[in-house]
């Protein structure tokens, strides 16, 4: 791997892990497009390492806001510390079903045209979503219950394609959650899984690293994966302010075909 390829690797991350296009499918089937080596799961991985710092500074204050509710009794924390409950429920189910089968999911449905099949079907999911939505709930309306609902809606991010950060703003949108409210819930709910999947892809890549991707270049990726994080969150967010989720529905269809006609 070179060094532009990290960072073109880093890039793409970045951008497509806060989009809902499949950060995951887009890594998988761009090298294959350029006739670059596959990466491997355990960079692709590590790669999160990045996004999380960008996650953990762009809602900075959230997060102490939320800190500061969960170590305190008085009244005004209550939505915040609900929050918290929210994330942790919402964390369980994908992190016990990608601890005993993620790596299955990964592979099984690694080819292009699977990859294809997952962003059309699930960005016309997301289009529905958004289109038959309440949209009149804040991310204080996420409690437990819903939590685990968008939670359990989280497992489906394990097959490549789906787009976690798509499917979790899906079910928000579903519950009757604001748009941007569904991608905030998602956001912040990306900060436990990308520290579980980044963790466990670092291990894997320190102990059976072959010498395709060396330390320098993955450096090289996470700090482009940094920028491009940011990016892809401030992005996110205006649009949903002025437009809706189509766009990024529409999008992940014309790749799908393009994906089937170039590899199928």
């Amino acid at each position: 791997m070179t060094i532009w390829q990290a960072a073109i690797l880093g890039i793409i991350q970045g951008i497509t892990e806060f989009l809902p296009i499949s950060s995951s499918g887009h890594l998988i089937f761009l090298p294959r497009f350029f006739g670059w080596p596959d990466q491997g799961l355990d960079f692709d991985a590590v790669l999160h390492l990045g996004t999380l710092l960008a996650v953990v500074i762009y809602f900075r204050s959230q997060l102490k806001k939320m800190w500061r509710a969960w170590w305190s009794n008085q009244e005004n924390g209550h939505q915040d510390r609900k929050l918290v409950w929210g994330l942790l429920v919402a964390v369980i189910p994908a992190a016990i079903v990608g601890f005993l089968l993620g790596g299955v999911f990964e592979r099984l449905f690694r080819s292009p045209v699977a990859i294809a099949v997952s962003l059309a079907v699930f960005g016309v999911v997301l289009g529905l979503a958004d289109w038959l939505g309440k949209k009149k709930y804040g991310v204080g309306r996420v409690g437990i219950f819903r939590a685990l609902y968008i939670g359990l809606a989280q497992v489906l991010a394990l097959i490549p394609g789906v787009s976690r950060s798509g499917i979790t703003m899906t079910a928000g949108l579903t519950l009757g959650l604001k748009r941007e409210a569904a991608a905030e819930f998602s956001f912040l709910l990306s900060i436990p899984i990308i520290i579980l999947a980044a963790t466990d892809g670092f291990w894997h890549w320190y102990q059976s690293n072959t010498g395709l991707i060396s330390g320098y270049n993955l450096i090289i990726g996470l700090f482009f994966s940094f920028l491009s994080g940011i990016l892809g969150i401030g992005l996110l967010m205006k649009i949903l302010k002025k437009w809706s989720f189509w766009p990024f529905v529409l999008y992940r269809l014309l790749v799908a075909f393009l994906i089937i006609f170039f590899f199928a």
